[in-house]
């Protein structure tokens, strides 16, 4: 279907060498798109998504920066214009989590969350929108969090960051939308990842308050952001900005149940 196929579109998405970032751009690869992975921990780390990715049947290109510092940012995005093409679609996926209660945490932790998870988002659109505004066409996607909308204890800043993430989303809308550039955002619920492996066994509570308070009743598949991603990357959306999909099961449909009931 031509509202959802990204043949000859670029998309630049970071942190992409694994986790839910590779899943989208998985999706995004597989409509047609031809995807930039960008990682900053090691450039074996990017070889190897980028020899997943081909091996999916999906084009793929590498390239190793810091998305937090604006040097590294402007001469990546450079690079790539150059080297791949214009960068059609961007995926503003990469960020970190510190785990702290904020009575105790370190300001410099806490400037570190704020300067990956919102400010880098601001960094890497600042640069590849200037392409997108000359061609008059493209596509933002910020992957904000049920933290966006929810606290939890020991993430506050995190939570911090992904609540200003959305309010940046719709001030890029807001901005951009008069070049032909939407703007959205994709807020993850919890998903069944390597990372959450540990605690997804039935009995630990963790597990158990995620399948409960979930009405779907189950962990999100990592392949289940394939399609918010395509459809937000794609011409199917291109009247949609400002928005925020959250894929969660429901979860910010529901206060949840009472214990006593089944």
């Amino acid at each position: 279907m031509k509202l959802f196929d990204l043949t000859g579109k670029v998309a630049l998405v970071t942190g992409s060498t694994h986790g839910l970032g590779m899943s989208m751009a998985k999706g995004l690869g597989q409509a047609g798109a031809t995807i930039v992975v960008n990682g900053n921990s090691s450039q074996d780390k990017i070889d190897k998504a980028v020899a997943e990715y081909k091996s999916a049947g999906i084009k793929a290109v590498g390239y190793k920066f810091d998305v937090s510092d604006e040097a590294q940012v402007k001469d990546a995005i450079q690079k790539i214009e150059n080297e791949v093409g214009g960068i059609d679609i961007l995926v503003n996926n990469a960020g970190i989590i510190k785990r702290t209660p904020l009575a105790e945490m370190e300001v410099a932790d806490f400037k570190q969350v704020i300067d990956i998870d919102l400010v880098s988002p601001f960094l890497v659109s600042k640069h590849v929108v200037q392409g997108m505004m000359k061609r008059k066409s493209g596509k933002i996607i910020n992957i904000c969090s049920m933290m966006s909308e929810l606290g939890r204890n020991t993430v506050g800043a995190y939570a911090a960051a992904k609540g200003g993430l959305v309010m940046l989303t719709k001030n890029m809308a807001t901005e951009w939308a008069k070049h032909n550039i939407q703007v959205n955002g994709i807020g993850p619920g919890y998903f069944a990842t390597s990372q959450t492996a540990p605690i997804r066994v039935d009995g630990h509570p963790f597990n158990d308050f995620i399948v409960n308070r979930t009405p779907a009743a189950k962990w999100g598949d990592p392949d289940d952001l394939a399609g918010a991603a395509i459809f937000l990357a794609a011409s199917a959306s291109d009247f949609v900005n400002g928005h925020i999909l959250y894929v969660d099961g429901g979860i910010l449909a529901t206060i949840g149940k009472p214990s006593n009931e089944d």
